[in-house]
């Protein structure tokens, strides 16, 4: 009985304090609540750590960099002595590039529009290829400019100014045969 009298009491309290705000009211409230929602969900999910997540390396995850023989680069219009670039297999992040200049190694998120350091001790070599964890760390952000992202054809185009250097980097990337048509 005294359980049956507590539910009624409590009904009648949330009906009373219902009752004292009106529809509109309600309303406010709900898309302040999901305005404040969504804004935090853009500023803790900046650039950095949304792409780093949407790129798929997990924590314990290793990515193989497969190098791309028929891509090309240039630094300030001249191709550098040494240099490579590799991509990984998955389709899903066609969008993740690593670029090898000499001695020094650059990932780059073409959509995104973000270039990390990466430190060679963080790459195990598998052959002439490269295996490594996730390269997409927000505190090894590279200060970049002049990011252009295009399409030439047989080929995307993506040029960009390195922050540290003040040079320009030019890398010419070949589209993947589509061999839908074959089958």
């Amino acid at each position: 009985m005294n359980v049956l009298r507590a539910w009624v009491r409590q009904e009648y309290f949330l009906r009373s304090v219902l009752s004292a705000f009106n529809r509109a009211a309600l309303r406010i409230v709900a898309m302040t609540c999901a305005l404040i929602c969504a804004f935090t969900f853009v500023a803790g999910a900046g650039a950095g750590s949304f792409v780093t997540r949407a790129s798929g390396a997990g924590d314990n995850e290793r990515v193989l960099w497969k190098a791309i023989g028929r891509a090309q680069l240039k630094l300030e219009d001249k191709t550098p002595l040494a240099w490579n670039v590799y991509q990984t297999e998955k389709k899903k992040q066609a969008n993740l590039v690593l670029v090898q200049l000499g001695r020094r190694f650059i990932a780059l998120d073409i959509k995104g529009k973000v270039a990390y350091y990466v430190f060679p001790s963080d790459l195990q070599a598998k052959g002439s290829d490269f295996e490594s964890g996730d390269l997409f760390v927000r505190s090894r952000v590279m200060p970049t400019t002049a990011w252009s992202v295009r399409d030439v054809g047989p080929a995307e185009m993506i040029k960009l100014t390195l922050g540290d250097y003040g040079r320009a980097l030019d890398v010419e990337l070949p589209h993947m045969p589509d061999l839908r048509a074959f089958y």
